[in-house]
């Protein structure tokens, strides 16, 4: 059995088709790779932090994470975006466990040092696999909210991108990130696979721009980080994740291999 880490990002999670959930159920069943899922969930905390009347805001690209907004952070993901999750799961015959990453103490974190300003918010420092591995030997779908714990007891928000890299690294799996769009284009025509190099020229003449900047980004970012490979698929297409399981013939997959020449940019 080999590992898959999955990570569903908030901007897509609440329009992913029920066929997504039963390809995950899929590879459990028929190729034997064992899904562990990592989810955000930006769009929904800022949906109920204004419904809430708490007052939130943003420096770099990251959330300023108080206490108050901790709260409401963590009931959203390690809450209702987790057993939604769950229960997508459940529906398609697939067998579930919602976990925070403060579980076991699966993800231990230390609070960003350089950004004081934006509070509790950490980066991944340790993942214990043991209580990831207990859940999957009772042949469960491990399904985490990137909320961790540092050594003293506090809790700290994670990018779920990161928290997803640091899965995937401890586990020696591949990384796939969910997301709304094809992949990586190149006119209309989606590339199949980039170098980081090769993705850094694209992003720094402006053939990749845009909100696909984060994304490439956090794949390069993973890659860097010990991930062996990462992909970039969209979850709204029907079959998508089979797809790149079985032929490669979606998204597009990153490598760290900088003497790659892909055809696809000449």
């Amino acid at each position: 059995m080999s590992y898959l880490v999955i990570k569903c990002g908030g901007s897509v999670l609440q329009r992913l088709p029920d066929s997504f959930y039963h390809n995950i159920v899929t590879l459990t069943k028929n190729d034997h790779i064992q899904p562990v899922i990592v989810h955000g969930g930006g769009p929904m905390v800022s949906t109920l932090l204004a419904n809430l009347n708490v007052k939130t805001t943003f420096v770099n690209g990251m959330r300023v994470t108080t206490d108050e907004v901790l709260d409401v952070v963590e009931m959203t993901l390690s809450g209702s975006v987790n057993k939604l999750l769950v229960r997508k799961i459940l529906a398609q015959g697939g067998n579930a466990v919602g976990l925070s990453g403060v579980d076991g103490r699966m993800l231990e974190a230390k609070q960003l040092e350089q950004n004081p300003e934006i509070g509790y918010v950490g980066k991944v420092t340790n993942v214990n696999p043991a209580m990831l591995k207990t859940v999957i030997n009772q042949q469960k779908i491990p399904v985490i909210s990137p909320i961790a714990i540092d050594h003293t007891g506090q809790r700290l928000n994670i990018n779920a991108d990161l928290a997803a890299a640091a899965v995937a690294k401890a586990l020696e799996a591949p990384l796939y990130m969910i997301t709304n769009v094809p992949g990586v284009l190149k006119n209309t025509d989606v590339i199949s696979e980039l170098s980081v190099q090769e993705a850094k020229t694209m992003m720094d003449s402006g053939e990749i721009n845009g909100g696909m900047i984060p994304k490439v980004q956090a794949a390069i970012d993973s890659l860097r980080k010990g991930v062996q490979k990462v992909a970039i698929i969209n979850g709204l297409e029907e079959e998508s994740l089979l797809k790149l399981i079985t032929d490669g013939n979606t998204g597009t997959t990153f490598t760290l291999d900088e003497k790659k020449i892909n055809s696809n940019l000449t």
